[in-house]
């Protein structure tokens, strides 16, 4: 099948076509894109996570004061807390649903996906939602060895990885309390080479980690403190992380942790493991090689630009040969979904909390993916068979024969829907079966529910 360019754009590097908005018409566009997604207008930050945990101490400490008054305070606020969740997805959809190419906001999941946190718990979900927009977006159309120590040194990378119980054996803190069992923890040193740069199979042992380990243990939270490095929990001397070596020459200091990510940012692994992923997410479960080495080859040509490497992406024959090889997983299913059928951003934003919980937040977990509950550090699964399967295929169905007349009333002639849909990309069978569905209710859900609709 030959598909222009435009859908080609709309359909796998952003979140589907739209009748509300034309498709990109170049790849310029679609990089120039990105820029929008660098900032947002609802950002949370860590002062505001700050805030918010005093704010519930207060409240708390007032509660076991005792007082009727006191206690419906904290169950206020604690419900209001506990609707995070869903009001995080709520603007990440809005976002989704607005923009022009979709193609920053694509990659805002593909990042936060990379630096994978999981948020348990109503003080850690403000925490995430101050991770993306202050982690990944700000550096989206940066360097990745940036993004790498923005990311690995927030405070919610450091409570996901358990950063905060890891302590120096021979720091001054382990000294001065010789009754309590502290020691390393390497949590946070490994996935820093496994997962987010290296990976897994790259030319390291356990001594790197364990180096690295050390040389991290000064990173730490607390929400009374300015930054996330306290000295006196760092391990002292010099430590040697593949062969290189850093610190050891006063006391221990963050700039050591952020030139040994630096490395470990630019050594040939990392180009190699990160051109694989985004060749992974946005072409195919399998990458051919050769799109690989070239976007490697781009990516150690400019040290980890990260513009640079997505032109290379987009411009690259494998975005046409390998149309339909990936699955839309479910938050890109929804928000696809919804384009389609005309919904804004307003229109979600509009939505109340309980709602979302009840027609978006609990049908992404029935499809297998619970928003912002990734089951380990690896993050979300990348092949087609962990999403289509039969519990998710059912999650599926019922969403798109239920929820598309709750967003759109009317609903859109079937016929004219799979046009605005798919374009010029509906197969044969999927042509013939739409104007003959029973009706308007169940044409719109044989496109929503096709494979073709499914598959980017």
């Amino acid at each position: 099948m030959s598909v222009s360019f435009p859908e080609l754009a709309a359909i796998r590097l952003g979140y589907g076509l739209s009748p509300l908005m034309a498709p990109p018409q170049s790849a310029a566009e679609v990089l120039g894109s990105v820029a929008l997604s660098l900032t947002t207008d609802d950002a949370v930050t860590l002062q505001q996570v700050r805030e918010s945990a005093e704010k519930l101490a207060g409240l708390t400490k007032a509660r076991a004061e005792g007082g009727a008054a006191a206690t419906e305070r904290h169950r206020a606020y604690t419900t209001e807390l506990s609707f995070l969740p869903m009001v995080d997805l709520r603007r990440r959809m809005a976002r989704a649903l607005d923009a022009p190419a979709g193609f920053g906001e694509r990659l805002v999941q593909f990042w936060a996906d990379h630096f994978t946190v999981r948020a348990d718990g109503s003080g850690a979900q403000m925490m995430a939602m101050a991770f993306v927009d202050e982690a990944i977006r700000p550096h989206l159309n940066g360097r990745f060895e940036d993004m790498l120590i923005a990311a690995n040194t927030h405070p919610m990378m450091l409570r996901y990885l358990n950063q905060d119980t890891s302590v120096g054996p021979g720091s001054r803190v382990a000294r001065n309390n010789p009754q309590r069992q502290l020691g390393l923890n390497e949590n946070l040193a490994r996935e820093t080479i496994e997962l987010h740069t290296l990976g897994v199979n790259a030319d390291y042992d356990q001594t790197d980690v364990r180096q690295l380990a050390e040389l991290m243990t000064g990173l730490t939270f607390r929400r009374r403190h300015e930054g996330v490095f306290n000295g006196n929990q760092a391990e002292p001397g010099a430590e040697v992380v593949l062969g290189r070596s850093y610190g050891g020459d006063g006391p221990a200091r963050i700039e050591d942790i952020h030139a040994a990510l630096t490395d470990l940012a630019r050594y040939p692994a990392t180009a190699r493991h990160l051109s694989f992923k985004l060749a992974q997410h946005f072409l195919a479960d399998q990458p051919r090689k050769a799109v690989i080495d070239d976007l490697t080859a781009v990516w150690r040509e400019t040290r980890g630009d990260l513009p640079s490497v997505y032109a290379a992406l987009i411009g690259h024959q494998e975005l046409a040969a390998t149309f339909r090889q990936k699955v839309r997983q479910p938050f890109d299913y929804l928000v696809a979904a919804m384009r389609a059928l005309g919904v804004t951003g307003q229109q979600i934003l509009a939505i109340e909390p309980k709602r979302i919980r009840n027609d978006m937040h609990r049908a992404m977990a029935r499809m297998g993916q619970p928003w912002n509950r990734p089951t380990g550090p690896d993050g979300w699964p990348e092949p087609a068979s962990d999403w289509i399967t039969p519990q998710g295929l059912a999650a599926r169905i019922e969403w798109a024969l239920k929820m598309p007349a709750r967003l759109a009333d009317p609903l859109p002639d079937p016929r004219g829907f799979l046009a605005v849909a798919l374009g010029d990309t509906a197969g044969e069978a999927l042509t013939w079966a739409v104007p003959k569905a029973e009706s308007v209710l169940e044409g719109v859900a044989i496109v929503l529910a096709s494979n073709e609709f499914n598959r980017r």
